[in-house]
């Protein structure tokens, strides 16, 4: 099995959960500070082949039609197929840094769609409450797992000399909204995720 990388990341071309999984997008989350780039993670978004089944009246666009459309992500989002978020440390932070800035994200769009209720906050509170205690080494992996048929999310965390660490988020809401931050278009965190993205499946839906 081949695998990409991601500025010097290695990322397999497929990894199994319940069954087989592609990446089909990948990038990096970065900021620029005076002509700066500083990179903090790869991204790597694996997904059922068959999210190409939920896609359909979007055949024929090319890659760079779809990435200018938030409506061909939000399609991704809501399809009923398995995804797996891999997301690799290229820039030492502490958890808590990833955490509020997650937090913050969900929050946003929650509040934005008027989804932001007593439960989404516990949900939140929870993810943050994961992050506080995590080291982010450089080489440290975070995953998000998201399986088909259900509306929770796995969320799980590996470092250099631990275990790996895991917790699980059942409010609906706040893992939809968790992919739309990978997955949300123009406004996702990475936009080199989103742009490989569109492009992968705007060749496979040009088959």
């Amino acid at each position: 099995m081949g695998s990409e990388m991601v500025d010097e990341v290695p990322y397999p071309s497929e990894i199994t959960t319940s069954k087989p999984l592609s990446l089909l997008g990948k990038g990096l989350t970065d900021i620029e500070i005076h002509f700066l780039q500083i990179k903090f993670n790869a991204v790597g978004i694996y997904l059922e082949k068959e999210i190409i089944d939920h896609l359909g009246k979007w055949k024929g666009k090319k890659g760079s039609e779809l990435v200018e459309d938030d409506l061909f992500f939000e399609d991704i989002v809501s399809a009923p197929v398995e995804k797996f978020f891999r997301i690799v440390v290229i820039k030492e932070i502490k958890g808590s840094q990833y955490g509020v800035q997650l937090e913050s994200a969900v929050r946003d769009r929650l509040a934005a769609d008027d989804k932001y209720e007593e439960e989404e906050e516990e949900a939140l509170e929870k993810i943050t409450e994961f992050f506080q205690t995590k080291y982010f080494k450089k080489d440290s992996v975070i995953t998000f797992h998201f399986p088909a048929s259900s509306r929770t999310t796995e969320i799980s965390f590996v470092t250099e000399g631990k275990g790996e660490t895991k917790m699980k988020v059942e409010n609906a809401n706040v893992v939809e909204m968790i992919q739309k931050w990978y997955l949300g278009g123009s406004r996702a965190v990475s936009q080199t995720t989103v742009k490989s993205l569109a492009e992968k499946l705007g060749e496979i839906l040009s088959q």
